[in-house]
């Protein structure tokens, strides 16, 4: 058997950036996710978001890639959205999204960067963050 923990800090936003996440909808959303990640033998520490994006931290297993995983969270998501009628309008998750491991020491920051999320983006916008994780992690600006 082999033992493995890979940890992973997602984040991905709605199409176009739609502020469809709301006071009303965010959490059954979130808990909808983290609920159908267990069934699907996904594990999900920590997840939140704002009004247009979520972040998850999720621990890979061993035959886990990231593109699947957030494949099938971000695809059957959508789908339970848009079947329960959770939006004015079609929802959608915008194709890209940032992956980065996260090493055991840094989870608990992490895990609090996630909580925060609605009192960080009081002070700083979406695509403020965009910027800061672009600038950290060496990426290319790729969403929008």
């Amino acid at each position: 058997m082999s033992y493995v923990r890979v940890w992973i800090h997602c984040v991905w936003g709605t199409k176009k950036r739609i502020p469809l996440l709301t006071v009303d909808n965010k959490w059954d959303i979130l808990n909808h996710i983290k609920e159908n990640a267990k069934k699907k033998e996904i594990y999900i520490d920590f997840i939140n978001g704002d009004k247009d994006h979520i972040h998850c931290l999720i621990s890979l297993n061993a035959d886990e890639t990231i593109s699947k995983t957030i494949q099938l969270i971000k695809g059957e998501s959508s789908f339970w959205i848009n079947k329960n009628r959770l939006t004015n309008s079609k929802f959608e998750w915008a194709d890209e999204y940032f992956a980065v491991s996260v090493s055991e020491s840094q989870l608990p920051k992490v895990r609090e960067y996630i909580k925060n999320q609605e009192e960080h983006h009081r002070k700083n916008t979406w695509k403020q963050e965009y910027e800061e994780f672009c600038e950290k992690y060496s990426f290319a600006k790729i969403m929008g």
